[in-house]
């Protein structure tokens, strides 16, 4: 893993949207808690990859596009969903199989999308999305739009081969897609340095793609970050590759409980203790008096209540007809 990352005393003092970026990171991680107890409580059906400890990423990315950029998405995607703008009650219908979820209740979690926010879709496939974001993108091209294109995927992806395919194209037809690398250590149960090798940057720049790494726990650091290779995509000058050091607290997925055969416990509460990234801007919009301790609770208390009703209103929602079982659906 490269040492190019941008820590959080670093990152430029931009005039950002600070308190929002607050607000939707806490909004994802209250709102993946309730995923899990629905889950424990047996009121979702199938599984669920929670996104929490990694709100900085989705929440640094999507803050530096506008809502006609497009993003895909990953089986870990409430948090991207979330972040481009989705509302919490559709999201938590969707997850619920319900009538009145962003697919109608047939998408679910793991291919959720939100075409009003740019959300083309969540991809169960590892590296599945890489091909969807790299055509929009030769789509904005065509339509001679400004729209840029992002594209999420885990370190797993980087042994699929779409991807180097995808990163090829887009650097000969200098399209407007940035490529977003979550690395939260782990390809499911095995540690990325066991299936990765060499320098992840290497790989995007070996297309000529300007490829960063930044502290994935730093939102602010994040933002800084995929703004420069938004705006450079925008300006027609081509792909951009953002590598974000992050990490997962739960399990791969909402039944991995017991991770002590393939990480420690230690490591998980060293994250969680001192890389937190929601405590972390806590910290820093109290120390440069962005925001006061009562202010930073009331939008906890806000969000609380959202999720709230979100969760109500997917409850009590319909189910879709079953008459409608193969509508929407292709192949």
């Amino acid at each position: 893993m490269s040492t190019e990352t941008t820590p959080l005393a670093d990152a430029p003092a931009l005039d950002g949207p600070w308190l929002d970026m607050y607000r939707r990171m806490k909004t994802i991680r209250l709102f993946e808690e309730q995923v899990n107890e629905l889950y424990r409580g047996a009121k979702m059906p199938g599984l669920a990859h929670l996104y929490i400890g990694e709100e900085a990423v989705a929440v640094g990315v999507c803050s530096a596009l506008r809502q006609d950029d497009y993003i895909t998405s990953t089986h870990r995607g409430h948090g991207h969903c979330l972040a481009k703008g989705a509302d919490v009650d559709r999201t938590f219908a969707e997850l619920l199989g319900k009538a009145a979820g962003y697919c109608k209740g047939k998408g679910g979690s793991m291919h959720i999308a939100d075409h009003q926010n740019g959300n083309l879709g969540a991809n169960a496939i590892v590296g599945g999305s890489t091909g969807i974001a790299t055509g929009a993108a030769y789509s904005a091209r065509e339509r001679g739009t400004d729209q840029v294109a992002v594209c999420f995927f885990g370190e797993g992806a980087l042994g699929q081969g779409i991807l180097y395919e995808e990163m090829n194209l887009a650097a000969l037809w200098a399209l407007p897609v940035v490529y977003v690398c979550e690395n939260n250590l782990y390809n499911e149960y095995t540690h990325y340095l066991e299936a990765t090798a060499g320098d992840i940057l290497a790989r995007p720049r070996a297309f000529g793609i300007e490829a960063r790494e930044v502290d994935g726990q730093d939102v602010r650091a994040v933002y800084a970050a995929q703004l420069e290779l938004v705006e450079r995509a925008r300006r027609g000058e081509g792909p951009g590759f953002l590598l974000c050091d992050t990490y997962r607290y739960h399990g791969h997925h909402v039944g991995d409980v017991d991770r002590s055969y393939y990480r420690a416990k230690e490591e998980e509460e060293l994250w969680r203790a001192e890389r937190d990234p929601i405590a972390r801007l806590r910290g820093w919009l109290l120390e440069q008096g962005a925001a006061g301790p009562e202010a930073l609770q009331a939008i906890e208390e806000e969000v609380r209540a959202e999720v709230a009703r979100g969760v109500a209103f997917a409850l009590e929602a319909p189910f879709p007809d079953p008459g409608e079982v193969t509508d929407d659906v292709y192949a």
